[in-house]
């Protein structure tokens, strides 16, 4: 096997320990059983168990933003690309459970760890939202005081809570489809039919 099958190939056994167990309860033996290799194979892709879910988030996360760009790509409009976005992170759920499962608990630990690991790749995961207002407003779709760092928080904010929903309790009434456009929707159209009286 390549090394880089190998790398592979304990990456996704950790992935599975990982959202089984959690990352603390989880143990180097545990991820070494699921890969079917020698717990001292590990150590000779990384270093600790902090290195191997650092891996994670910059790797998988690599790939998402690859797919999801490549998506964007295909799209002209702004709200549409939203949409687009909204899709294909809600997709993760149902494709890759246990990624998303590790993602949505990692991503929330305050501990000592967490703080100190700036995690550029979610960061250039999440500015992708904020490069689509941006465009929005060039085009005059989006209006122009909108704060892009603000809007970008609360769109991924919504598509969050919803993946937090669905990787704790998976029956929820809604299909991905159906959330990704709901949420699109509120965030593009707001959920009053009507302006506000002054």
């Amino acid at each position: 096997m390549r090394t880089s099958d190998k790398h592979q190939k304990i990456i996704q056994a950790a992935i599975k320990v990982f959202a089984r167990k959690g990352f603390f309860s989880a143990r180097i033996s545990d991820i070494a059983k699921e890969a079917k290799v020698a717990d001292g194979t590990i150590y000779l892709y990384f270093n600790n168990k902090y290195d191997i879910l650092i891996s994670i988030f910059e790797e998988e996360i690599g790939k998402i933003i690859l797919q999801v760009k490549l998506a964007i790509e295909e799209e002209t409009d702004p709200r549409r690309m939203l949409e687009v976005f909204a899709l294909h992170h809600l997709k993760l759920v149902e494709e890759k459970r246990d990624l998303a499962e590790v993602l949505q608990m990692e991503l929330r630990q305050s501990n000592k760890f967490m703080k100190e690991y700036r995690n550029t790749r979610f960061i250039e995961y999440v500015d992708i939202i904020s490069t689509i207002i941006h465009l929005g407003q060039e085009k005059n779709i989006f209006r122009k005081e909108l704060l892009p760092g603000v809007a970008k928080r609360a769109f991924f904010g919504a598509l969050d809570e919803m993946s937090r929903l669905w990787v704790l309790a998976p029956e929820t009434g809604y299909t991905i489809e159906e959330t990704a456009k709901e949420i699109s929707n509120i965030f593009l159209f707001g959920a009053c039919s009507q302006p506000m009286a002054d």
